[in-house]
């Protein structure tokens, strides 16, 4: 992926509710989601922007720039000296070890990113890194699913649904029909009853450990404000 930076003397029109027309020399941003920036020298928020347009045309001798997004657009011309220049772009993020391929993996939010090779991890929700490496060569990371789990970047060296489909499938009962809990992924882990769809209950399975058992016979999870049952509706005594 790459940014295109425009660079120079500009008249920049915007069209829609932020409807204005300036001109200098400024700096303009195009990235890889087609979003516009237009900065000059004061200030920190851009002069003009349209965020992730529908459309996006840029022609060059003369420069010509012309982003539209329903009622709202915004054109650039040049009309004095302009510089226009694509630069390799990646994500930015906290560095969390390297890369088979040698580079560094940077993460940022869920995705753990290559700065040299293509590779890509997404990561599940509370998970945190470790400073250890799988036999792959990838670094691993901790995640809460009832257990504490470690895992390779690579789900291809083990998922978080094998896991914890090892450790907990058919562990509980479902409170409903008495069914055995099988360990699913329907966006998140839940826990489902076998008998669906003649019993539809289910249950997302909380990024925490468990610490105990409920009066419904459902396990009780280990939270920052105390314990809660798997069934987050659950009004067992036992589960407050």
């Amino acid at each position: 992926m790459s940014i295109r930076t425009i660079a120079g003397d500009c008249l920049i029109h915007a069209s829609g509710h932020r409807e204005r027309t300036v001109r200098g020399r400024v700096l303009t941003i195009v990235k890889p989601d087609n979003t516009v920036l237009v900065h000059d020298v004061d200030g920190y928020q851009p002069v003009a922007w349209l965020t992730r347009p529908e459309s996006l045309s840029i022609t060059r001798d003369p420069l010509w720039l012309v982003a539209s997004d329903g009622a709202e657009t915004l054109r650039i011309e040049a009309v004095g000296d302009v510089a226009v220049d694509d630069h390799d772009a990646t994500a930015a993020g906290t560095p969390v070890g390297p890369c088979r391929c040698g580079g560094t993996l940077v993460r940022s939010g869920t995705t753990v990113a290559c700065l040299d090779c293509a590779e890509r991890f997404g990561l599940p929700s509370g998970a945190s890194m470790t400073d250890s490496t799988c036999d792959c060569g990838l670094p691993t990371f901790l995640v809460d699913r009832g257990e504490r789990f470690e895992l390779c970047l690579d789900y291809a060296c083990g998922s978080l649904l094998d896991a914890v489909s090892d450790r907990f499938d058919r562990e509980w009962d479902c409170p409903n029909c008495g069914g055995a809990l099988r360990v699913l992924r329907r966006g998140g882990l839940i826990a489902g009853c076998e008998r669906y769809p003649d019993c539809d209950t289910g249950f997302a399975i909380p990024d925490e450990t468990i610490g105990g058992s409920c009066g419904c016979g459902l396990p009780l999870f280990e939270t920052a404000n105390g314990t809660r049952c798997l069934d987050s509706a659950c009004s067992s005594a036992d589960a407050a």
